[in-house]
């Protein structure tokens, strides 16, 4: 177990976000979500994307030049449950598939408030089960998402191993949310400082997601989840954001289960920095999380090496 460990760095300024106004329309809500996004950059090049239909669902492969053997990366999107897409994410999980040298399929799970609790659950599950009827063996594959996809990575997780079916080989998650009672301390002491997301936009969110399900629901809320059994995970997080506090006490979580996890904290850094690319604390959290992916997939490593 690695836990914590704090990345230490000058504070910097990266973004402002709009006000919060708790009379918006959801059509509201998600443009101004959608705003985020926009500095995540271009697409980088040398990286081929495919659409695809995963079950019911659609969704897309990131496919980069760098692709080694069958090594897939399951990525889903954040968004508060009620926004994004493979779309919006393209330019992050690209870099990131492509520093792993990995393919990526990114699900576009259905959103609510027109589709709430569960339905964002069982299509994740549903598309790790589609994966391995393409052939693709567990140990070949890895879980990873922001924010609201990072905790549904890890409600996944639970639901997956309850339903007795194989784990893939490990998650990585990037300033998770994973708690919709929205408890964590640093909740309220990061508030001044996280420019991205507020408590009111993540109650609201959870409000539209949850549609009268309790909060504390470990496939919900994977905090309050049993992590017993589940694969190694890796978990980022920024200093000054309201979520820092939901990426430390997963790790908190998980090594009380013996779960091998890294829990690392960028000081100075805002929510999902790593979609920032000119920075170099993005840099280096993409670059070891591409360590990590290779690291849990060596069979792939190995067979490369061996043509």
């Amino acid at each position: 177990m690695n836990w914590p460990r704090s990345f230490s760095r000058r504070p910097t300024l990266v973004r402002r976000q709009t006000s919060f106004d708790a009379n918006a329309t959801i059509e509201e809500l998600r443009e101004q979500i959608q705003q985020f996004w926009v500095g995540f950059g271009p697409q980088i090049k040398g990286v081929d994307v495919q659409p695809v239909l995963i079950s019911a669902i659609r969704g897309e492969w990131v496919v980069p030049e760098s692709a080694a053997g069958r090594r897939v990366i399951l990525y889903f999107h954040g968004g508060g449950f009620i926004a994004g897409s493979p779309e919006t994410h393209r330019p992050l999980v690209s870099r990131l598939a492509h520093a792993a040298s990995a393919r990526a399929l990114v699900p576009q799970y259905r959103l609510s408030p027109e589709f709430p609790f569960p339905a964002a659950l069982r299509d994740a599950a549903d598309a790790y089960r589609w994966l391995l009827t393409q052939g693709i063996t567990p140990n070949n594959i890895i879980f990873a998402g922001d924010g609201s996809g990072g905790g549904l990575a890890m409600a996944t997780l639970l639901a997956l191993r309850n339903a007795g079916l194989p784990l893939p080989a490990a998650t990585i998650a990037f300033s998770p949310w994973a708690d919709m009672t929205l408890s964590g301390w640093s909740m309220l002491k990061n508030r001044p400082t996280d420019d991205a997301v507020s408590w009111e936009l993540l109650a609201t969110c959870a409000r539209h997601y949850l549609k009268g399900a309790s909060p504390a629901d470990p496939f919900a809320s994977p905090i309050y989840g049993d992590f017993r059994g589940l694969p190694p995970m890796m978990i980022h997080a920024g200093s000054l954001e309201v979520l820092r506090d939901d990426a430390s006490r997963i790790g908190e979580r998980a090594a009380a289960a013996n779960v091998n996890v890294n829990v690392e904290v960028y000081e100075g850094m805002p929510h999902l920095f790593q979609g920032l690319p000119e920075l170099s604390e993005s840099k280096v959290s993409i670059t070891r999380a591409a360590a990590f992916i290779k690291a849990r997939t060596p069979e792939v490593m190995m067979r490369r090496a061996a043509q």
